[in-house]
Parts: structure tokens; sequence; C-alpha cells
């Protein structure tokens, strides 16, 4: 195909799906002019701001994305909004195709009586609090001794072990100074973490459970009373090594004496959620019914019910996706409505030059080998479409141009920060770590990010 300009491409969202998404439509043997979009003043999405600062191993998936983003042939257009400093009729002017990757970062609801009392909090709003994210407040109410936290996935375990381990433990990490104390005051002793299954159906990764056994002056205690297996579960541990190291793991636990330690993580099965007590407004203890394995993996209520006082409950039972004002969205899944990375709307009719990829695509599953042939998908749909991409744009020749879009956002008053700032602000937080040998020191207000990055200060 011939043309007598690249194709413009903008990508909303500069974390692993948006950054794999350009990555891959580079290499398509198209003309192509790409703009990754991204609403904060740093990139990398939920690497930066969803991992647990303890957890380095993970975030080297940023050197990867960093790679991708620094060769110079995508442009990183960040502290940008869509939705108040650029609009989708401004998107639409001045794009011939438009990806949404703007994944899911907020708490999937739980409906049980009591969830909304003071003390009852969504998961994703701690992680982007001990995360340092700009858009979070800067401090954190820790005054609960004992926590529930419900769910049993790797983001019930970030939080639970965040909570329970002592802060000159965490203290090699980039955690910011205001989390740092924040922690430090906190005055937790016990943390329950809840599953409505049974042990062979947690979804928790085995190298971040056997972790959680090795936080120094932090007991590990399970009860043998939550441990059933049927069939279903039995089936599950044959088929699956990961679930065979992770019942094993849990198992091991059970013959463990407890060490004394100051403070405790304890892993509770076969116990759902039925309602988050409270007095005079806040949390006082969360009641809990007693499950039964039905055989196939999945279980029933059995009508035993257990209070457990607690002062927080803390729920991670999901991601949701967030609504884009013009998009079709899927509001039983929290997800932009799609057809393999083809928006459509509610009657299944492609939208013209909108497509998506990653969490807000599918919804907030799988790792991030996920995310790279999720966004092949997504790509191949453009390319395929890529005829009627040109010709389905109206605007002129001034309007596509990259540097029309940089004139929009300065007229707009939008400090845009691009790759060569992003730079500038890594090197800072780099070096605000270095006096104490820590790999970095987070930046956490957005002003604060923005003026490092476009040199306006360095204070």
């Amino acid at each position: 195909m011939t043309t007598e300009r690249p194709l413009r491409v903008a990508i909303i969202g500069a974390g692993p799906a948006g950054t794999y998404a350009a990555d891959i439509l580079t290499k398509q043997g198209l003309d192509v002019s790409i703009d990754i979009i991204e609403r904060l003043p740093a990139p990398f999405g939920l690497v930066r701001y969803g991992v647990a600062p303890d957890h380095p191993r993970i975030k080297q998936i940023i050197v990867a994305l960093a790679n991708v983003l620094g060769r110079g042939d995508i442009r990183l257009l960040a502290n940008v909004n869509v939705g108040t400093d650029l609009t989708l009729e401004d998107l639409r002017e001045h794009y011939d195709a438009i990806i949404f990757a703007t994944g899911s970062f907020y708490d999937a609801d739980l409906n049980i009586p009591g969830i909304d009392l003071e003390g009852s909090y969504g998961a994703a709003d701690f992680v982007s609090w001990y995360d340092g994210h700009p858009d979070v407040p800067r401090t954190w109410p820790l005054e609960a001794k004992e926590v529930a936290v419900l769910g049993v996935g790797n983001v019930a375990l970030d939080v639970a072990r965040i909570l329970a381990k002592h802060v000159p433990d965490l203290m090699p990490t980039e955690i910011p100074q205001n989390v740092q104390e924040g922690l430090e005051a906190s005055p937790v002793t016990d943390v329950h973490v809840f599953g409505r299954r049974g042990p062979a159906q947690v979804k928790f990764s085995p190298l971040e459970l056997r972790e959680l056994g090795h936080v120094p002056d932090v007991d590990v205690i399970v009860y043998p009373e939550d441990y059933d297996f049927d069939e279903g579960s039995m089936a599950a541990i044959e088929a699956s090594h990961q679930t065979k190291q992770l019942v094993k793991t849990l198992t091991d636990w059970t013959l463990r004496e407890p060490t004394g330690a100051s403070r405790r993580i304890h892993l509770h099965f076969l116990q759902s959620p039925h309602e988050v007590l409270g007095e005079d407004g806040r949390v006082v203890g969360i009641r809990m019914e007693r499950q039964r394995l039905t055989g196939d993996g999945n279980v029933e209520g059995t009508g035993e019910f257990i209070d457990y006082p607690v002062q927080a409950v803390y729920r991670a039972v999901g991601y949701w996706g967030t609504e884009i004002d013009g998009v079709p969205f899927n509001h039983d899944k929290g997800v932009i409505r799609n057809v393999e990375g083809r928006v459509v709307d509610d009657n299944g009719t492609p939208v013209p030059g909108f497509y998506t990829t990653g969490w807000i695509k599918r919804g907030p599953v799988g790792l991030i080998g996920h995310t790279k042939s999720d966004a092949a998908e997504t790509i191949s749909h453009v390319v395929e479409d890529a005829p009627s991409l040109y010709a389905g744009t109206h605007a002129s020749a001034e309007q596509l141009s990259p540097d029309n879009i940089l004139r929009l956002l300065k007229d707009r008053g939008v400090p845009v920060v691009q790759w060569r700032d992003w730079e500038v602000l890594d090197a800072h937080e780099r070096g605000l770590g270095e006096p104490s040998g820590r790999e970095r020191v987070k930046v956490v207000p957005r002003e604060d990010m923005t003026d490092v990055a476009l040199k306006r200060t360095h204070a």
C-alpha cells in the first residue's frame, strides 16, 4: 500500500499494554507515526503504580518498556488527560486510529452489608497510596490493630505483606517518605486474609506465597480446619504444577509452630464475607460464613458464621476498568466493548478507527505474556483496516502533522512530559535514592513531578 503520509496512531496509556501495542505496530511494515498519550507524568502504568515496592524483580519489566519508549520512533506525550486536555473529537481530528490501553485501576465492588463503613477500603486505592500515585491523598488512615483482607490473589498478598512488614525491611525499596511515615505509625498486629474457596483454588503465584513465609518478625498462621480437598480440588492439583506448589507450601505451614513474632498474617480458607460489622459508623469486625466444597472445586454456604474483631477491611476482589465518555463500554464486565480489539457499539458494529488492548479490552486477568499476545491480536486488525483508516480520515495534512497536536496542547496550557523529560525525572528520583543506597525514591505530587521533568525546579 502506498500513501503520501504515515498512518497517524494514538495509543492511550503508557503501561505494558500500550507500549507493547506500539512496539508491535512499528514492526508491521506500515509507515506509521505513533503517539502514546499518558495521563500521568510518568510512563509504565501498573508496573510503576501497581506492583508492591518490595518486588523489584517484577519492576524489571520497566527496563524492557523503557527500551521501547526510548528508541525514538515512538513519541510519549505524558501528563495529558483524554477527556479534559484532549477530547475524543480532538483525537479523531489528529489521528487515523486510536487504541485505548487505559487499563483497570479501580476496585471491583463487593455487595455486602457494611462495606461502606468508615475503615472499609478498596485494595487498589491502598496500593496506589503505598506506590506513590500522584492522584491519591498523601496520607492513609492506618489506625487498625487487626485487619481483614478479602481475596486470595497476589494483590491481597501484597496488601497483607505491606501492612504487616516492618518499615526498616521496606527501606531498601523506593517507597516515598510519606508512605514510610504512615507505615511507621501503624499499630497493626494481625492481618487476616480470607478466601471463599479452598487451598487448591487460591490465585497466588507460588513465589509470592513462599516469600510471605520469609518476612522478618512476621508469623504466617494457617488453620487445619480450613483445609479440605474435594474431587475437583484433587483434579486441579494433578493438572497444574503451580497449584501443586501452592498447596504444598500451604500444607507445610500447617505443621509450623508460631515463633512469637510481633506481627501475624492469618490465612483463612472456605470462608465467604457475609457482613462488615460496625459501630458508630466504623468497622469493628467482619462476619464470615463457613463454606463447603461441592465436589467440583466450587463452594456453597453452610449457614455457620464466624465473627472476627477487625478495625479495617480491604477488599482485593479484582480491578475494574474506567469508562471513557463516548467510547462504548460493557458495564457488566468493566471493559470497553470490543471484538478481538476492534471497538464495537451496542449493536456489535465496529466503531471506525477505535481499538483497544490490555485489561480494558479483556478484563484484569493474565500476566505480561497475555498482554503481548493481546496487543498482537489488536494490531493485526489495525493493519488489516489500514486502507480504510486512511480513507476514513477527513482531517487536513496540517491537522495530521505530529507537530500540530503539540501546538494544540501548548495553546491549552498543558505541560506535556515527553520521553526526554521523563529521563530528567527518572535521574532525579535515582539521585534521591543514591545517598541511602536505594534505586530511587519516588517523587509523589503531580506538580513536583512535572516541575522536575520540565526543569522548572529541582527542589
